[in-house]
């Protein structure tokens, strides 16, 4: 008698492949879980890090633009927070002995490249302190001379008003203007110039309110002035850094919406 041997191919297990397949989203989810965590707990702790370096900055652009001694005032902390047509100016005011001597602030207009923001120092009588470049796009070697340190082109600011030169004067030499231009890059000093000259209308319009003693003086706690969504935001949000403080609100006016800190 012979044995005869049959062939058994094994089945399909559906059940066993579902099995399988079922721990894979829970082990994604895990894993996401994990990494999620992991990168909240190292922003965590490089945040004050980070501000710390901001703050840094911030200062030593901030003394670019002024004169040395010009201030005794902590100016990161003495700032107000304008609506200029639906945009948060953050305004760093530079005080001696408590006497209010300029306004250093940001501006931006559109360049070849895309936005160039400027920080520009103010004096009370509306004279320009000093402009710098801040951040830019501009074309290495043809629209980066705005930098202070690729030439001395920006320095030119320094002691202009609204009034010095005219208006029409508020140009570069190919508009008709006394401002130079740049051999193959006449759109950035363009865009520098209309930013500080708008910059100067801002103060001009908004003198009175910058000059103006602080509400708290000496507490730090932003005072809202003013009404509109602008006045009820914090400075972080504004100013996109910095510490941000709880405000209390004081309405005495809809012409100027501000928030400011004492110094």
């Amino acid at each position: 008698m012979s044995d005869t041997v049959q062939d058994v191919k094994p089945g399909f297990d559906f059940g066993a492949l579902r099995a399988r397949f079922a721990y894979q989203p829970v082990l994604l989810g895990m894993v996401a879980l994990i990494t999620s965590g992991l990168l909240a707990w190292v922003a965590q702790a490089t945040q004050p890090a980070i501000e710390a370096a901001e703050a840094r900055d911030l200062a030593n652009s901030l003394a670019q633009v002024l004169p040395e001694g010009y201030a005794d005032n902590d100016l990161l902390r003495d700032t107000l927070i304008i609506d200029d047509g639906g945009k948060a100016v953050v305004v760093h005011r530079a005080r001696k002995a408590g006497e209010f001597r300029a306004a250093v602030f940001r501006r931006a207009a559109k360049g070849y490249a895309g936005d160039i923001h400027v920080l520009m120092a103010v004096a009370a009588d509306g004279q320009l302190l000093g402009v710098r470049s801040i951040k830019h796009s501009e074309t290495p070697g043809l629209g980066d001379k705005i930098e202070v340190e690729k030439g001395d082109w920006i320095h030119a600011f320094a002691g202009k008003s609204l009034a010095d030169p005219p208006a029409a004067k508020w140009a570069v030499k190919k508009d008709g203007g006394i401002f130079d231009q740049f051999a193959g890059a006449t759109i950035t000093p363009r865009a520098v110039v209309k930013a500080v000259k708008e910059g100067l209308e801002f103060y001009a319009a908004q003198r009175e309110v910058i000059a103006a003693r602080p509400k708290a003086e000496g507490s730090g706690a932003p005072v809202a002035v003013g009404t509109g969504p602008e006045a009820e935001a914090t400075t972080d949000a504004a100013a996109g850094k910095g510490p941000a403080g709880g405000a209390s609100p004081a309405q005495v006016g809809a012409a100027s919406p501000v928030k400011e800190s004492g110094s």
